[in-house]
């Protein structure tokens, strides 16, 4: 009877609170909203994956086997493996040099356009000077621009310097990203705290070094994140290499592989179906290996700043 009243006694004031160990259940309509959450995400993987899982299965047809086979299963012969070796292989292997290209101006073209978002965002977010909201605006008016608005004038502007038809037309373009300035910009802002700097700077160290040892280490989630964009921007690109290359020799893989496309259309011209979608698989699979290996620092990057301290 004594432990049936202890048991009984409500909890005195300087006590423990107790935790429940069962969450309360949760409401039909809470349930049938995840339930709905969970098939609008089902549908938009089935739209991300079909194509990927078509452009791999057609991967392994031959040219007749495109034609005479559905879509989504496989031909009676597989042929992945002697595509790759034609389409490597292919008008005196001319696919190894859109690759090559491809590869220039990513390295040259994204790591710069990384580099310069890197210097001027920390610069914006840490330095005070004058006219810093006109620089603002500017950068927000360039993000709302499309870069086809663009196109035309900088094929002027190149035209008149002689840079056209040249690799220096497709890369310093791209050496310009005002998403990724504006991107590192907030990233910075909150990822280094000022007062971190100004110990640096008490200690006697200078800019120079505060930047490389203090805020570089602080800034690489940021910096992944942004690579990812450029690069991603500089290998799909397109319309600006159309405009600004005429010498197949200079083509990266779109243009390339557009230029495969258009034989069959041509007179005489040779379709060549397959090596194009086996070109088009080699060219996802650097974009699919750095998003897999680079995903925990795009994600830190881009939850960064989201949890107020």
């Amino acid at each position: 009877m004594t432990s049936t009243l202890t048991s009984a006694r409500p909890r005195t004031r300087g006590s423990a609170p107790r935790l429940r160990t069962a969450g309360r259940p949760r409401s039909p309509r809470a349930r049938r909203r995840s339930v709905l959450l969970t098939l609008l995400t089902g549908l938009v993987l089935l739209y991300s994956l079909i194509p990927l899982v078509w452009l791999l299965i057609s991967a392994t047809k031959t040219q007749e086997g495109l034609s005479r086979s559905f879509g989504l299963w496989f031909d009676g012969d597989f042929a992945l493996w002697d595509n790759i070796r034609q389409t490597f292989t292919y008008d005196d292997g001319v696919f190894t040099r859109w690759l090559l290209n491809t590869l220039l101006y990513v390295g040259l073209g994204a790591g710069g356009a990384t580099l310069l978002a890197v210097l001027g965002g920390y610069a914006l977010a840490k330095f005070d000077f004058p006219g810093r909201r006109a620089v603002f605006a500017v950068v927000i008016g360039a993000v709302a621009v499309p870069g086809t608005a663009l196109a035309v004038p900088t094929f002027l502007m190149f035209s008149n310097m002689g840079l056209t038809n040249t690799p220096w037309a497709v890369i310093i373009p791209s050496l310009i990203s005002p998403f990724g300035l504006y991107l590192m910009w907030v990233f910075a802002g909150e990822a280094i705290p000022t007062e971190l700097l100004e110990a640096a700077r008490i200690d006697g160290a200078g800019e120079l070094r505060t930047f490389f040892q203090v805020a570089l280490p602080l800034l690489a989630p940021g910096i992944v994140t942004v690579s990812l964009f450029t690069m991603v921007a500089t290998w799909n690109n397109y319309f600006l290499p159309l405009i600004m290359i005429k010498d197949p020799d200079w083509y990266p893989l779109t243009l390339g592989l557009n230029s495969w496309n258009a034989q069959a259309a041509t007179a005489g011209g040779q379709p060549v179906f397959h090596l194009v979608i086996t070109g088009s698989l080699i060219t996802v699979v650097p974009l699919i290996a750095a998003f897999l290996l680079l995903q925990r620092y795009w994600q830190s990057g881009l939850a960064a700043g989201s949890v107020k301290e």
